[in-house]
This record gives C-alpha cells, structure tokens and sequence, in this order.
C-alpha cells in the first residue's frame, strides 16, 4: 500500500470516530453495524450535497412503511419489514454522523430526529393493533382492549425514550462539555419561545412549543438532577473543573447501558421476536410495558441518588474540586 493510500485510509478512520457521539455512550450493535453503514450514508449525503434533515425526512418514509409490512400476517412482507426499519435506523444514524461531519447542527434536526421515531413506532403500534384485531382471537372478539394497551405503552414508550436521551445527554455535558452535548434548560428555551411571533413565526414557535414541553417533562421527572445543576451554576459557573466532570462520569458511565436498552435496537430486536418468531405482536407490548418499565424505574432512582450525593459534596464547602 502506497503512503497516499495509507493517509487516505487513516483520514478516513479519524473522520469516522469524529462522527461518533463518544464511547461511553455508543452501542455494542450501533458500533459494530449501524454506525459503519450510516458513517457510507453520510460519506455519500456529503458529496451529493444532501443535507441531515433530508436524510430524517427520508427515514420517516421508510420507517412508516416498515409498519405497514407488519400488519400483514406473511413472514415475506414481515421480513420486508425488518429490512425497511433497519434501514431506516441506518438513515437515522447517518443523518447524526452527517452534521458532526458537516458541523450541520441545529435544534430542528434534533426534534426532526425525535420526531422520526415517534412516527416510525405510531405506524407500527397502529399495524399491531390492527392485526390483532382482524385475527381471530381475544383482541378480535374486544378491539378495543388492544387499542387501550397501545395507547398505554406508547406513553410509556415515550417517557422511556425521553428519560434515556435526557441521561445520555446529561452524560455527554459533563464529558465533552456543551459542544458535545445537546441538554437544553427550559429557561432558555422559553425565552426563546417567547421571542417567536406566531403570526411571522408560526412553524418555528410551534416546533418549540413542542420541543419546550419534551424539555420540561424530562426535567421535571429529575427534580435532583435539576439541583444538581442549580449547585454547579452556584459554585462554578459555566466552568465546571474536570476533577468533578470526571467523578460524574465514573458514577454515570454504569448506566449508560441501561439507556441503550430504552433506546432502538433492543425494542426492535423484541419486535422483530414477537412478530417473527413467536407471530404474536402483542407480545412486544407487553415487554415495553413490563421489562423496560422496570428498568426505566431503576435507571431513575439510580441517577437521581448519583445526583444528591454530588450535590451534598458540593454543598460542601470543607469539600474541594
């Protein structure tokens, strides 16, 4: 191998890892299979001049077929399916790696981001249901029980996912530091709503009155992640010395696995089960409600204490960093 091509190979691994969000946060799946591909997506996106939101958009279209796939009981069109949905998650990882590569950040991508899965998991919960309902059985004899279940699990869907990227992010902050993080405080993002007229603003204030209500949620259901941050802005600032961000990270680092399992692959990996081997879809209902309930309960009550202690040693004033 000639040097040039050694330098371009080598150039090309130091591109990829700068696409990475960090290794205390990726997955054993996305590191091994997603990111690769999504890292040749946004190669490809980069020189055709395609931008991340397109990439989201693009994503939607493929994720929302997916779920129709799966209201037909033919393992074929199911398969057709699981082949949609992982390429859809390969655009929604592309479309992350595609603005780190680019520098192409911005606050719509990330709700556009958020609002990707939303929709991919509407279609597939409304595929579920309808299945069951036009197969003969329980859920065929009382429609309307599946229906209550999904509206169910697709709220607690919504605060599993929420709750893992509030985490993950709050990881990130303390590790990579603002540029590296996407943690929003609904302060801010209220001003910033404020200062949008719906009459000249009317998409961009309604993006952010959704966006400003995911925010709160998430901090609201961690009132002592939220001291913690009150003690940081009372004690340093914006300069938080790294002897503490790296005490943070050793006590947070074991739980990020935990918001991995709340994520993507792990939920498909249970649909793909359900629907595919055991041929019974509700049964990816009934994991969301029971196994990955469980575990958000535990992940919370286990970062909120990593919260009060470190707030108790900064409220410490014999305790120096």
């Amino acid at each position: 191998m000639t040097d040039s091509r050694k330098e371009e190979k080598t150039d090309l691994r130091s591109t990829y890892r700068s696409t990475l969000k960090s290794m205390d946060t990726e997955e054993h799946i996305d590191l091994f299979f997603y990111r690769p591909i999504g890292f040749a997506w946004a190669v490809i996106a980069k020189k055709l001049g395609i931008t991340p939101n397109a990439i989201t958009i693009a994503s939607i279209f493929l994720g929302v077929g997916a779920g129709v796939c799966f209201y037909f009981n033919s393992i074929w069109i199911n398969l057709l399916g699981v082949l949609l949905l992982v390429w859809a998650d390969s655009f929604d990882s592309a479309d992350g790696q595609l603005a780190r590569m680019t520098g192409r950040y911005s606050r719509l991508g990330r709700i556009l981001d958020g609002l990707s899965g939303d929709l991919w998991f509407t279609a597939i919960y409304a595929a579920i249901c309808l299945r069951e309902n036009a197969t003969p059985g329980f859920f065929a004899d009382h429609p309307w029980v599946i229906w209550a279940v999904a509206v169910v699990t697709a709220v607690c869907h919504g605060v599993q996912a929420a709750m893992a990227d509030c985490y993950r992010q709050f990881h990130l902050y303390f590790l990579k530091g603002e540029k590296g993080s996407e943690l929003e405080s609904s302060d801010d993002l209220r001003r910033r709503f404020a200062s949008l007229s719906w009459r000249h603003d009317f998409w961009s204030k309604l993006v952010m009155a959704f966006y400003l209500n995911y925010t709160v949620g998430q901090e609201k259901r961690t009132p002592r992640m939220q001291r913690l941050r009150a003690a940081l802005r009372r004690r340093f600032g914006t300069d938080i010395p790294r002897t503490f961000r790296d005490e943070f990270r050793a006590l947070s680092l074991p739980l990020m696995k935990y918001t991995n399992i709340l994520s993507f692959n792990v939920r498909t990996i249970a649909l793909f089960i359900a629907i595919l081997l055991f041929r019974m879809p509700w049964l990816y209902f009934a994991f969301e409600l029971t196994v990955l309930n469980v575990l958000l309960v535990y992940m919370m009550r286990r970062h909120e204490r990593i919260c009060t202690i470190l707030t108790e040693r900064l409220n410490d004033p014999d305790h120096e960093y």
